[in-house]
């Protein structure tokens, strides 16, 4: 009867130091992805994973288009979002952790036509007859932001779900480019075997650090202090590096 208490207790132990976080993800090469057998990978579940096991958590991965999943945060009915951009309007109900690697987003176009389609800046857009295609609530900078205020740039901009509309889009002639950071071009050209169909126009666009953001409503700010020492310890062992540089070869 002794020994049925003592592992009822550890039970009761093992289910209250379980410290499990609620982490959605979308489909985002090289980034967020599942295998052919169905295991999610990717550069942002390795170095999350990684810290993770560094600091005693464990998760729950939900499958979920980015807009929503911001939703979620908010609410928190979601506690992580992997790869996510600072920006003062989710400082309302998020907690964000150091940079972990550096995101830059560009204007892609069909190859050949970087010349022909004439934009010096973001504004330009407003004076031509060009469409743009984005992805639903990510963030593409200040710049992009304050124009999309604007309804006659907003003229300009068609919102998808994933790359993979964008490049559906791009080569149906329904768009004339779409923005997108050149790591995950590059891997889904790989990936389905598109190579020399994109190139990168001239325009600049955004360029700043990617973090791991917290829902204020369900994560304890310890537990943000906890992941961000992590992160600091992998930057200085050389590790995290060590993982993106193994990231950057494969695409």
């Amino acid at each position: 009867m002794k020994n049925l208490f003592i592992i009822f207790v550890l039970i009761i132990n093992i289910t209250v130091n379980a410290k499990e976080l609620q982490v959605g993800w979308e489909l985002w090469y090289p980034y967020q992805y599942r295998t052919s057998q169905q295991d999610l990978v990717g550069l942002d579940f390795e170095i999350f994973n990684t810290i993770l096991a560094k600091v005693g958590y464990e998760t729950a991965y939900t499958e979920l288009p980015w807009k929503r999943h911001l939703h979620y945060i908010k609410l928190g009915e979601l506690d992580v979002a992997m790869g996510a951009s600072y920006s003062e309007e989710r400082l309302h109900y998020a907690m964000f952790t150091q940079a972990y690697r550096q995101e830059t987003v560009n204007l892609y176009v069909r190859s050949g036509q970087t010349k022909a389609i004439k934009l010096d800046t973001l504004s330009d857009l407003i004076n031509s007859d060009y469409m743009i295609g984005v992805e639903s609530g990510y963030y593409y900078g200040e710049a992009y932001k304050e124009l999309m205020k604007t309804t006659n740039f907003q003229e300009h901009i068609i919102e998808v779900v994933d790359i993979e509309e964008n490049v559906t889009l791009l080569m149906q002639g329904h768009i004339d480019g779409f923005l997108v950071d050149p790591a995950t071009i590059t891997a889904f050209s790989n990936k389905y075997q598109m190579n020399g169909e994109f190139e990168q126009h001239k325009i600049t666009i955004y360029q700043s650090g990617i973090h791991f953001m917290f829902s204020k409503h369900s994560v304890d700010p310890k537990t943000v202090n906890m992941i961000d020492d992590a992160i600091s310890e992998l930057k200085k062992s050389g590790e995290l590096d060590a993982i993106i540089n193994k990231w950057s070869k494969l695409q």
